[in-house]
């Protein structure tokens, strides 16, 4: 074989959420920070070309994410990596950070102690710590420190053809969301539901970004709703949430990211305080754990260091591999099985 790229990945998921790890033959990423290799990945067509191979047909899949695992830049942490899915490469994920800390671990990449092993991940949104519960050589659950989540705004209104005027909350937890209450466009979170809550999440994504722009005031490499997340209330008191990614699919974690962004807006309302630990709950039935750890401020304004505790598994190693003749090297994605939305990849 004459193998023109060879990349391994770790097969791993968090909850029911893929979250494949790239731990050898990754090439070299360009910038002096995870920031500006965010910036390269979605802006250089060597970047671009990179996350299509690993993501897209007939390579990748639509469901679960690819993390390039970074040697990392900052002086604190162990490793660094950033997410590829097929929309752009992104700067943060409570899935992702958990899948590759069970990898780091796991593979020996990085050295496990028992009973607890502290590693702290670079990513373009600021450092991670995971705290793992570690035994019999296992990661048996791994607790994130995440970075500031804060509002952008609350109460934001949208009018939709759809389901007329809908209310959201524009809010940071390691990328922008649109959190959306789900009663409003007339469906319950669970299973059978997800065709519909991609489209809506879809439709509503769309429209948000074309009407508003959102910039992370100290990090310009994360700008616009990157997803819109549903939420609801189980009978326990539970956070029921259904993340929709583009182009047409949805988180099967209760997502970490959005949950630190909800997390913000309950502390904004008075409905959270330091200390505070609640349930979130997947539209498969998968939990995390999020917890208020302190107050802080991002560039003047309010903002909350949420953690997350949820658990990864590793179930496969891989090798993708590409042939110099295959005419598929970009990749491909048929609305068949991406959704309406793969027209537009």
């Amino acid at each position: 074989m004459r193998w023109k790229r060879t990349i391994q990945l770790l097969d791993v998921h968090c909850e029911g959420e893929i979250g494949k790890v790239a731990i050898g033959g990754v090439p070299k990423i360009p910038g002096n920070s995870i920031a500006e290799q965010l910036h390269w990945l979605n802006t250089d067509p060597k970047g671009q070309e990179l996350r299509r191979f690993l993501v897209l047909e007939p390579r990748g899949a639509p469901i679960g994410s690819v993390n390039l695992l970074l040697p990392a830049k900052h002086p604190e942490a162990d490793a660094g990596f950033i997410i590829l899915q097929p929309d752009q490469a992104h700067a943060s994920s409570g899935s992702n950070s958990i899948c590759v800390t069970t990898a780091l671990l796991e593979s020996g990449i990085v050295e496990m102690k028992e009973p607890e092993t502290i590693v702290t991940l670079d990513t373009a949104a600021g450092l991670v710590r995971a705290t793992a519960t570690c035994r019999g050589g296992r990661c048996e659950k791994v607790r994130l420190t995440m970075v500031p989540s804060f509002v952008h705004e609350l109460d934001v209104g949208l009018d939709t053809p759809q389901w007329g005027r809908i209310k959201l909350d524009l809010c940071y937890g390691g990328i922008f969301y649109a959190l959306v209450d789900v009663g409003q466009i007339g469906l319950k979170i669970e299973k059978a539901n997800a065709a519909a809550l991609v489209h809506a999440g879809m439709v509503i994504k769309e429209a948000i970004n074309r009407a508003m722009t959102v910039v992370h005031p100290e990090i310009p490499a994360i700008s616009g709703v990157a997803y819109v997340m549903f939420r609801d209330i189980d009978a326990d008191g539970a956070i029921r949430t259904c993340t929709t990614m583009w182009p047409g699919r949805a988180d099967r974690s209760p997502c970490g990211t959005g949950n630190s962004a909800n997390l913000a807006t309950l502390h904004a309302r008075g409905k959270a305080k330091v200390g505070d630990i609640f349930k979130s709950r997947s539209i498969i039935g998968s939990e995390f754990e999020v917890g208020l750890q302190a107050e802080t401020e991002v560039a003047g304004k309010p903002a909350i260091i949420p953690t997350i505790t949820g658990r990864g598994f590793t179930f496969g190693l891989s090798q993708v591999a590409l042939d110099p003749f295959d005419p598929m090297a970009e990749g491909f994605a048929m609305t068949d099985v991406w959704g309406p939305s793969a027209g537009d990849i």
